[in-house]
């Protein structure tokens, strides 16, 4: 105990240093951190491009309105064709939210600076009661 009340700043620098070294851990743990508000307003306002890059079958299941399909493991090839101006915001969809941030890098990669994750994907999308497109 006396080594505690001797040390106290010593050990508040080193929880305070833990904590920032696991804030990037936390916050990637979230599935991107582009809520679904916050997507509708990036479409509404500035255009922005949806794609949903969960495999077709899944994609004819369900998606967000208006988006275009390129499942993760041809958007490389695929991404500069469907999206020519890389100035545009992209908004990249899956399911949960893990493979769109997989495409986040991918797209990043490509020079899409704006390509961002929804947050917790089309299950967030569907949470909030947004609509939804089947076929």
């Amino acid at each position: 105990m006396k080594f505690i009340i001797d040390n106290w700043m010593l050990l508040s620098v080193a929880l305070a240093s833990a904590s920032l070294l696991f804030w990037p851990v936390l916050k990637g743990a979230t599935g991107g951190s582009l809520t679904a508000q916050g997507a509708v307003q990036l479409i509404n306002r500035e255009k922005a491009v949806v794609i949903d890059v969960c495999e077709a079958n899944e994609f004819v299941a369900g998606h967000v309105g208006g988006a275009k399909n390129i499942p993760l493991n041809q958007l490389e090839e695929r991404l500069t064709t469907v999206v020519k101006n890389k100035a545009l915001p992209v908004i990249l969809v899956c399911q949960s939210g893990a493979r769109s941030n997989r495409a986040v890098a991918i797209a990043k990669k490509l020079g899409y600076e704006q390509a961002q994750s929804l947050a917790g994907g089309l299950t967030a999308w569907k949470a909030v009661s947004l609509p939804v497109e089947k076929g």
